[in-house]
């Protein structure tokens, strides 16, 4: 398997979404009776859509608007929300900076010591806004942060980095015990980011809920120019799946696979749910919302590390409301408005009735597929994100 890339060496071929197409069914079902939910611990969830867990994607209320409409919205305890006590400054700043200083205003302002007061008050916002409180933290963290937020009466806890691991070998540091961290949690534990099947069989072993399937495909992420890590995400999220398919076979227990990052498009996330994802989990699209606090930019995760960033500030623009982005009516034909509506669309074309039965399409390499019979389109630059 693979091909020779020099002598001795093999490398496996892998493909992102745009290598990918999916085949319509022989059946078609009507969009309007498909259904487009996933289950999480028992609890079922209207949208199989996550708003990523970044600063100018994510604050209280719009993780409260994302829970109103059906989705989730993941709230980033290592951020700006749990640091200020009325971060609107803070981000004004952010957004208002050359991009030549945008990194080091980032680094700058997650230098601030984060307030336990405020994780509880988030998480009070939150669930007084009637929506599910589902808030991350790096795995240093996470002992202490997935107690004080089920304290507060988080829903969900995700621990969230770069590559995760159920072994880390460390001896500056202990390592935080994923088997102990489920263990005293009494709430769904979502781990993340990971991308191969052995990695995401250790991890549902440890008794997991969910895993986040990606490194460094983010629009905002720079991890695969700065460290060279990565798998494209439809290799990544099949290899996964094959994992939770394995998991589920073994033990009789399902471990929901989320794809996280690259996906701009309506296309973009049926290929990842084609692909096996049984949700996905987005930051760009959302970053464009009307209610999202980047007001218009969106930054990386990782971008206000001291050291090494791997994450840079974008502009994404305003696209419109969330409601719009999930439900349209979509104003612009590049995809990037009305997700949901997609999605279905999709589903009924390719004759799936549900998630799982999307998971089984029919999947071909077809790499012209955006460019076949498209002269017009591109010489305008039509029909795509802009």
């Amino acid at each position: 398997m693979g091909m020779w890339v020099g002598r001795g060496r093999k490398a496996r071929v892998a493909y992102g979404f745009d290598d990918i197409a999916l085949v319509p069914g022989a059946v078609t079902v009507n969009p309007n009776e498909v259904d487009i939910s996933w289950e999480l611990c028992g609890r079922r969830f209207d949208l199989p859509i996550i708003a990523a867990a970044m600063d100018g994607v994510v604050s209280p209320g719009m993780a409260t608007e994302m829970g109103r409409h059906g989705g989730l919205a993941v709230l980033n305890l290592e951020g700006l929300f749990s640091r200020y006590e009325n971060p609107d400054d803070v981000l004004q700043r952010i957004v208002s900076a050359s991009q030549e200083e945008a990194t080091k205003i980032i680094q700058s302002m997650y230098g601030e010591p984060i307030k336990e007061e405020l994780i509880h008050r988030r998480i009070t916002e939150i669930k007084k806004g009637g929506g599910p409180a589902v808030v991350s933290s790096i795995p240093s963290r996470a002992e202490r942060f997935a107690q004080i937020a089920q304290e507060a009466g988080a829903d969900i806890f995700v621990v969230q980095s770069t590559v995760t691991t159920a072994r880390h070998i460390a001896t500056e540091y202990t390592p935080v015990d994923l088997r102990k961290l489920k263990k005293q949690l009494a709430i769904p534990l979502i781990i993340g980011n990971v991308v191969t099947y052995e990695a995401c069989l250790e991890l549902m072993e440890c008794g997991v809920d969910a895993l986040l399937v990606g490194v460094g495909p983010g629009a905002a992420c720079t991890s695969r120019e700065v460290l060279g890590l990565g798998v494209p995400q439809v290799t990544a999220t099949a290899d996964s799946a094959a994992a939770r398919d394995f998991h589920y076979k073994q033990t009789g227990r399902y471990v929901p696979i989320i794809t996280d990052g690259g996906m701009t498009t309506g296309g973009d996330v049926c290929k990842a749910l084609a692909s096996g994802a049984d949700a996905v989990m987005i930051g760009s699209a959302f970053a464009r919302a009307v209610e999202a606090p980047g007001r218009g930019y969106h930054w990386g995760m990782a971008t206000p590390h001291q050291n090494l960033p791997r994450g840079t500030r974008i502009r994404v623009g305003i696209a419109g409301t969330l409601e719009q982005i999930l439900f349209g009516p979509a104003f612009t034909e590049d995809g990037t408005l009305n997700l949901v509506g997609a999605i279905r669309t999709c589903m009924g074309s390719v004759g799936a009735q549900n998630i799982r039965e999307l998971q089984q399409t029919e999947l071909i390499i077809a790499p012209a597929i955006k460019t076949e019979g498209k002269v017009f389109q591109q010489a305008q630059k039509l029909g795509r994100p802009r």
